[in-house]
């Protein structure tokens, strides 16, 4: 594609050079050459009325007036001129010329003859000076034409390698695009529906993932009613066969169990990725269970304020993870109260988690690369920030420094659509109870 749009480009400035160049050193070299025969003309035309002037007043011609045209003003070309008087008399100024020439030749109204000569090699030598600065201008022109296809190409290009590579993660199932807007309309409308498909489907494999867990719930439980019951009898029976019975479907229902968690375990594989929907809340708080003795003891208060309503696409683990690490790094480096709050980001429905303190700030030298492996201004390794930010753009959010003093980091994660909230899409079921239905069952068949 790049290789494409600048090949394209620049045989497009090339051939439009080419068709203006071409013409127009040639009309160049052509009009510098009638200027220079317009200027001898002049010369002529001004020499000769000099003559007749001096003739009607009964004045001789002198030599210093041939010499002055001879010479001509700046920028003329040295001329050898002849003037015949009308009694003969021959003045002449200047050197022969020989090769190529330039020559005009008038008479008076006094009969005189007047005759100037230039030499062509000058003219020839402006002409090429043209055509020089035309090839300059053309060869510039190419120039600026290849800086533009290179700007243009990596301007097309670049937003395409992304969205390709985007579209090859969300195949995976890995992560979700998330791509900045690149100026051109074509790529960011693929872009957008490439990022809605995304929230589609990771919708869907929540809504799925949800739908195996209340499938395993549901399927668990009776069957582990079922299990209990079959040992009850197994036990408590005396008769062979119906402990033999027992035995039989005990291990049937066994296989049962087991062909169910097989299922769920090639439902989960064929899903692909680690992302699911997650309840904010939860996470937050089980985080907030781990860290408050140790903001207690160290005389911190740490509140949090996340709304249950919530849910983020993410990986539990790996959230968990990220906010132990920002609390971590409040706890070491902020001071005062650390806040954990989240708010709505944006109308795509995405989530942001603010985890701010009162503490100094992240100093200016180093907050630009306070993501940057090795970038601590203590004792610790500084990686934590660092992975917690790859973290963050595997689960496809993105981990930032909101604002420096007092310190607020951002996590932005996408929003569950509500039209593929799990919640709504599939509501958790009721729990089946095995033993009212056997107790259905005896009623109604015991009579």
């Amino acid at each position: 594609m790049r290789r494409r749009v600048l090949l394209a480009t620049i045989s497009a400035v090339a051939v439009a050079v080419l068709l203006l160049g071409v013409p127009l050193g040639i009309f160049g070299a052509r009009y510098v050459l009638a200027i220079e025969e317009q200027r001898v003309t002049d010369r002529v035309d001004t020499l000769s009325r000099s003559v007749d002037s001096a003739l009607e007043r009964g004045d001789d011609v002198t030599q210093a007036t041939v010499d002055r045209a001879s010479e001509g003003r700046e920028g003329d070309l040295p001329a050898y001129v002849e003037v015949t008087l009308p009694d003969g008399t021959l003045l002449t100024a200047g050197e022969p010329v020989s090769g190529p020439d330039i020559a005009k030749a008038t008479f008076t109204d006094s009969r005189a003859n007047v005759t100037m000569t230039v030499s062509a090699v000058g003219a020839y030598v402006k002409s090429a000076q043209t055509v020089v600065l035309v090839v300059l201008a053309g060869i510039v022109a190419i120039a600026a034409g290849i800086a533009v296809a290179v700007w243009q190409a990596n301007r097309l290009s670049a937003p395409l390698v992304y969205l390709a590579a985007s579209a090859e993660q969300l195949g995976s199932g890995q992560v979700r695009p998330r791509l900045e807007p690149s100026g051109v309309e074509e790529i960011d409308l693929v872009a957008a529906e490439l990022v809605r498909s995304a929230d589609r489907l990771a919708g869907r494999l929540a809504a799925e993932r949800q739908f195996t867990q209340d499938a395993s719930h549901q399927l668990r439980t009776p069957l582990t009613a079922l299990t209990m019951r079959l040992e009850e009898i197994t036990l408590a029976s005396k008769d062979p066969e119906v402990v033999e019975e027992a035995r039989i479907s005990l291990e049937q229902v066994e296989r049962l169990v087991a062909v169910v968690d097989d299922l769920l375990a090639a439902s989960r594989r064929a899903q692909g990725g680690t992302t699911e929907a997650v309840g904010l809340a939860d996470v937050v708080h089980q985080q907030e269970e781990e860290w408050g003795p140790t903001f207690e003891r160290a005389g911190r208060p740490l509140v949090v304020d996340v709304p249950a309503t919530h849910q983020v696409l993410a990986t539990p683990g790996a959230l968990a993870q990220i906010i132990a690490t920002l609390l971590e790094n409040s706890l070491k480096y902020g001071d005062g109260t650390t806040t954990v709050r989240s708010r709505p980001s944006g109308a795509t429905g995405a989530v942001a988690l603010e985890v701010a303190d009162e503490g100094p700030g992240v100093p200016d030298e180093i907050a630009p690369r306070i993501f940057e492996r090795g970038m601590t201004t203590g004792d610790s390794t500084g990686l934590g920030l660092a992975l917690a930010r790859d973290l963050a753009a595997a689960d496809g959010g993105r981990l930032e420094l909101a604002q420096r003093r007092p310190p607020v980091f951002a996590l932005f994660l996408a929003g569950v659509p509500r039209a593929l909230d799990p919640r709504i899409v599939l509501p958790p079921g009721t729990t089946i109870s095995s033993r009212g239905r056997r107790r259905g069952w005896l009623h109604h068949h015991g009579d």
